[in-house]
């Protein structure tokens, strides 16, 4: 009886020890599943994929753009920020040029006029959204474009780049562990940034060869190695038939963590994990596995007594895309990292034309869009179409589904992304996972996700439309708090806005349908502080990424493309100067901000006064006039009666006018229209005791003299969108009209839209240029479906 007590004792302890390491692990779990959920629920992300109707360009040009801005975790289109800020930078991050854009439903186009002021030049164009400033600027979308100038001569040719070859080696998992064996990924550069293609082998301190490796595609490739306690390793790599480069591997950790990952085609992928951990035995690891927002796995796993464990993954519950693998120790810390990418369901665009056309002829392309089930889909396209040459040949395969996908989720240049997606071989899923090893993951860091802190954001998004920034300062220099200011536009369409100014006098004004250029004024109440100065802080990314920039380099076999093209564009600018000048106009609300509140005054209808105190006495019925200290006072008399004592709101083409006496000064002979509110009014923290609202007939203040402590500036709304210029020869006369047609851009849409069918039709014609033309699609569905398609044709004379 005793005996069997003894033994029931001991097995309600081990099952204790069981429980309560399973409620360990279970804890573990959980916390590592909360960090993350709540860092995503925190923090939502977007990025932006730009398409240009090319990527060389002469100055005198015109360069179009559209972009695709997503979630981050599900590349699905968002429809969070309202405006997006696009600049091309030069080598020494300088902007030459820069327009905010706006978007809907996560998408916008704008384009750039290149002056002929720039020098020749690998540029940078960027794009990314006010929210995107608080991740940082490798977030950005980047792109090299090149730019020459024609006018210069000669023709500036790059030397090539002073550097060295490279060699880098990177451990599956992170790090070798001695005794353990590592899967190894490299990457060769050479001085321009390019992969190299190599042979090499690893050597021990007695110059014994442990292993041979050589590259597979793009200077990168992987090897098997097993690190001995004691030795150490380098890497003798022939580079060529001459050359040849000697680099140590990474030194081998005593004890740690190795992960191989191995996919045998099956529906399952073998996550392999060994422990070489004195006193581990027993201990388990967590491993997590997760795509963008989704938990794929989590689970705990205790390694056997050689260390070592195996977990099948299911591909079926991987998400699309880069699957991120980690493993973390007992103590919640992250040991090993694994990149996995499963091929995400595509777009398929296909489009049918001819392969010859004749110069001035008709081109109809019959686009359609299938999801990758072969249904219908619903797409929104850009399509450029453009003629290929030395200077322009589509070389990068860069695209939308392979930036979303791959580049936008990697750190580090990627050359040829394209070609992980174009066709899909045992080749190119090889090559894929070389880059998985030797390409660091960027979206986030494991130390910002487990310490629960919530981040503190700098910049917000702007929903509604651009965030005009401005700072406030007292007369002694420091911020001021809690101020009152006001931003207008001039113009006969009232765009006034006020704001508080925070903790730090930031001062920010939500403005709605701010298009093109104008002049702002900002100012504060001078009837009540005076003192105050007010800066306006630029709205565009201070902040740059560390992206190599390749110089522009040129040979004597792009001459010829760079003399046509000159021509063209010169022919282009000379006879179709303003064809290159026209602008849609956007659709906006053409009210006041006080919409049908108002009643108008036509002055025309009355009596014309010099004075503006007889049209306010006289035709006013709103308002009475009176003098109170030898100052003007006006009192608004709504359908209660008076309103209480104060002035009203006065403007002039959208500025207010504080001092009532200056009011008073205004010419009522250039003055069109009078706007009056004889109720209370509130515009977000702008209050006002009714409404006076005066319109000149040119919307330019009428030579009004504002207060001298106001700030004037020229500011750029957003972008105003440009019409893309292309011809009809429908005719004989239109086909025989002797005005040279030069264009080398036959036609760019930034809104192609399938049907139901997934069906659409783009039409336009050729022009005098003869050559071989390229059409390229790029597109997104609104579940995230991305897709391109290029097709070429030829124009003869």
């Amino acid at each position: 009886m005793d005996k069997m007590r003894s033994t029931l004792k001991v097995v309600i302890y081990c099952l204790s020890l069981v429980l309560l390491s399973i409620h360990g692990n279970a804890q573990v779990l959980e916390g590592i599943q909360r960090s993350f959920q709540q860092y995503n629920d925190r923090v939502l992300q977007e990025k932006i994929y730009t398409h240009t109707d090319k990527d060389f360009y002469l100055t005198g040009e015109i360069l179009w753009f559209k972009l695709y801005t997503v979630d981050a975790g599900l590349n699905k289109p968002v429809n969070i920020s309202k405006v997006a800020y696009v600049e091309v930078l030069d080598d020494a991050n300088n902007a030459v040029l820069s327009g905010k854009i706006a978007l809907t439903n996560g998408q916008g186009n704008g384009s750039f006029y290149i002056p002929v002021t720039l020098k020749n030049g690998n540029y940078k164009l960027r794009a990314y959204t006010n929210w995107m400033k608080n991740a940082g600027p490798d977030q950005y979308f980047e792109k090299i474009i090149g730019i020459v100038n024609p006018l210069n001569e000669p023709t500036e040719v790059a030397a090539a780049p002073a550097g060295k070859d490279d060699i880098r080696f990177f451990p599956e998992g992170g790090s070798l562990v001695n005794g353990v064996t590592s899967t190894v990924g490299f990457k060769a550069t050479g001085t321009d940034g390019k992969g190299l293609n190599i042979n090499g082998v690893v050597i021990d301190q007695r110059n014994d060869t442990i292993v041979r490796f050589k590259t597979l595609r793009f200077g990168m490739g992987s090897f098997d190695f097993t690190p001995v306690a004691g030795n150490t390793y380098k890497a003798v790599v022939r580079i060529g038939r001459d050359n040849s480069l000697i680099s140590d591997l990474p030194v081998a950790a005593a004890n740690g963590y190795v992960i191989h990952l191995a996919d045998n085609g099956s529906n399952q992928a073998q996550l392999k994990i060994t422990a070489n951990m004195p006193g581990s035995n027993g201990q388990p690891v967590y491993l997590f596995v997760h795509s963008g927002h989704k938990v794929v796995l989590a689970q705990a796993v205790t390694p056997g007594a050689d260390g070592t464990a195996s977990v099948q993954i299911s591909k079926e519950k991987l998400g699309q895309g880069i699957n991120h693998i980690t493993l973390f120790n007992s103590a919640r810390q992250p040991v090993c990292e694994r990149l996995y990418f499963k091929r995400p369901e595509m777009l398929n665009v296909q489009a049918g034309a001819l392969l010859q056309y004749k110069t001035r002829n008709p081109v109809a392309l019959n686009i359609s869009a299938n999801d990758a089930a072969g249904k219908p889909a619903l797409a929104n396209l850009s399509v450029s179409v453009y003629k290929l040459d030395s200077l322009n040949n589509n070389a990068d395969n860069a695209d939308i589904a392979s930036y979303l996908w791959l580049s936008s989720e990697l750190k580090g240049n990627i050359e040829s992304p394209g070609y992980y997606f174009n066709i899909v071989t045992n080749e190119t899923d090889k090559a894929l996972d070389n880059l998985l090893l030797t390409q660091g993951w960027s979206r986030f860091k494991w130390a910002d996700v487990l310490s629960n802190q919530q981040k503190k954001f700098t910049w917000l998004p702007e929903y509604d439309g651009h965030i005009v920034t401005a700072q406030i300062t007292s007369a002694i220099g420091g911020p001021a708090s809690g101020v009152m200011a006001y931003m207008g536009m001039i113009g006969k369409r009232v765009q006034l806005y006020g704001a508080h100014s925070d903790s730090i006098g930031r001062v920010l004004f939500n403005t709605h349908d701010l298009y093109g250029p104008g002049e702002i004024v900002l100012q504060t109440n001078t009837e009540l502080d005076s003192t105050y100065r007010l800066t306006l802080l630029n709205p565009f990314s201070d902040q740059h990424s560390n992206t190599p920039f390749p110089p522009l380099q040129l040979n004597s076999q792009q001459q010829k493309a760079l003399e046509i093209g000159s021509i063209s564009m010169q022919v282009q600018n000379l006879y179709n100067p303003s064809k290159l000048r026209q602008y849609y106009n956007p659709i906006r609300d053409s009210s006041a901000f006080y919409g049908s509140l108002a009643k108008r005054y036509s002055l025309e209808d009355f009596t014309r006064f010099t004075t503006m105190e007889e049209v306010i006495r006289e035709y006013v019925a709103e308002v009475t006039v009176s003098k109170v200290r030898n100052r003007f006072h006006i009192n608004v008399i709504s359908e209660q009666g008076y309103l209480s004592d104060g002035n009203p709101l006065v403007m002039l083409d959208g500025i207010p006018i504080f001092n009532i006496d200056k009011a008073f000064k205004i010419d009522p002979l250039k003055v069109k229209t009078l706007d009056m509110v004889n109720q209370v009014y509130y515009w977000g923290p702008v209050y006002a005791n009714g409404i006076m609202s005066f319109t000149t007939y040119k919307g330019d203040m009428g030579g009004f003299e504002l207060d001298p402590r106001a700030v004037v500036l020229d500011y750029e709304g957003m972008q105003l969108e440009r019409e893309f210029y292309t011809p009809v020869y429908q005719t004989a006369d239109q086909q025989n009209n002797r005005l040279p047609d030069f264009r080398n851009v036959l036609y760019w849409s930034p809104d192609v839209n399938t049907d139901a069918n997934g069906k659409a039709v783009v039409s336009f014609y050729t022009s005098d240029v003869a050559g071989k033309y390229i059409t390229v699609f790029q597109g997104l569905t609104a579940d995230g479906k991305a897709g391109s398609y290029t097709l070429q044709f030829d124009v003869n004379k």
